[in-house]
């Protein structure tokens, strides 16, 4: 009657924590899931898609956990980041159509610079996440960027593409490590950044996979003094340092007015006027070493 030991209901902050401290993984996409479907719902779309999105990257890493969410959940999942990725109007994917735009004046040397610009600003905080269980590879990522900088001038030996390889290898089996779900460092002055903050339709280390990837198939075609298509560069990796899951995540309404958000895009605009203004390697090298110190959450 006067509702002596009742428990108040859990924020979803606190289902999450707790799931995720269990490892409950079929448990955590359904509450991702839940959390998603209310928010496209109600109309907030920049929750929508990190929600949903997490979802989908855990289901689609673990056939067990697929199994256990059943094919309603994932086939309704999966028809909402459809609808998602239609919306011409949300942040993710009206920046990516700029960029692809941009990317088609360019020639190949210079969209494989444009992204490798964007991957440098990535090395301060990819070092700082390399301390979590499982994502010890992400330290490589200062190492990868000078390698591939250095190798649009020269060949590189045969030991350096087999360690840029691990590396590429490393990228891909990242979100399905408990870390990826489950893992976070302290920000200072900010909310604690989680490995998951990857994730969405950018997917980092998705288009870190990609680059890394189309830049070995570059390498190999050279090393045959043939010409190699698959090996042109995706542009979207141009994007990779925007991190806006993670501005969602800790309470951005409005993300173009986020002030690191739009650091980022001035910084991304400003490397593609670089890259077209008729670049030298010193100037490319002296950028590169430059957005390696930065500390992109602090803009």
């Amino acid at each position: 009657m006067f509702g002596f030991g009742k428990k108040e209901a859990k924020t979803p902050e606190e289902r999450l924590a707790e799931l995720q401290k269990k490892r409950d993984w079929a448990g955590l996409v359904k509450t991702y899931y839940e959390l998603g479907v209310s928010a496209m719902d109600g109309g907030d779309l920049n929750h929508a898609q990190l929600w949903l999105h997490r979802a989908d990257t855990i289901y689609s890493a673990d056939d067990t956990t697929y199994e256990k969410v059943g094919d309603k959940l994932t086939d309704d999942c999966s028809d909402r980041i459809g609808t998602l990725e239609d919306e011409e109007e949300l942040f993710y994917n009206a920046v990516l159509a700029q960029i692809e735009a941009k990317a088609e004046a360019l020639n190949d040397v210079q969209a494989r610079v444009w992204g490798l610009l964007s991957i440098a600003r990535l090395v301060k905080l990819s070092r700082r996440l390399s301390a979590l269980p499982g994502c010890e590879a992400l330290g490589e990522l200062d190492w990868a960027v000078d390698m591939m900088f250095r190798s649009l001038q020269t060949l590189p030996p045969p030991e350096e593409y087999q360690r840029l390889m691990d590396l590429c290898n490393a990228l891909y089996e990242l979100n399905g490590k408990p870390a990826y779900y489950t893992g976070e460092i302290e920000v200072p002055g900010g909310a604690p950044f989680q490995m998951f903050d990857w994730n969405g339709m950018f997917g980092v280390e998705q288009e870190l996979n990609g680059y890394t990837d189309s830049h070995l198939r570059l390498l190999a075609a050279l090393s045959q003094e043939v010409v190699d298509p698959t090996a042109a560069p995706e542009a979207d990796v141009v994007a990779c340092a925007l991190l806006p899951d993670y501005y969602v995540r800790t309470g951005a309404e409005d993300l173009s007015q986020v002030p690191q958000i739009r650091a980022e895009l001035e910084r991304i605009w400003s490397d593609y006027d670089f890259v077209r203004s008729g670049i030298t390697w010193d100037a490319v090298e002296k950028k590169l070493d430059e957005y390696k110190q930065l500390d992109i959450l602090a803009g």
